[in-house]
């Protein structure tokens, strides 16, 4: 065991961070979910899945309310990934 396992402060965060990533997790499977839901009614609607101005939309509102540590740029890295993860899963 290392000297950073022993250290207690080091544990509290580590679980900390452990069950923040798991609240992460859920909520990215549960957006995953949304999203087949809003695709499957576009496709029956014949409307496209993939919308570019609502994408920029999404980036733009999220940029906006970021309250940090993440900056703008981070915020819409991480979106921009999340999105393309999304539009490959479903």
């Amino acid at each position: 065991m290392s000297e950073a396992d022993q250290d207690p402060v080091v544990r509290k965060l580590r679980d900390e961070i452990a069950a923040n990533d798991l609240t992460l997790l859920e909520a990215f499977n549960r957006r995953l979910e949304l999203v087949r839901q809003l695709k499957e009614h576009k496709d029956e609607h014949g409307i496209d899945f993939v919308d570019p101005e609502q994408e920029k939309r999404l980036l733009d509102r999220l940029a906006a309310v970021n309250r940090g540590p993440f900056s703008e740029e981070a915020v819409r890295e991480l979106y921009r990934v999340l999105l393309d993860l999304t539009k490959g899963e479903v």
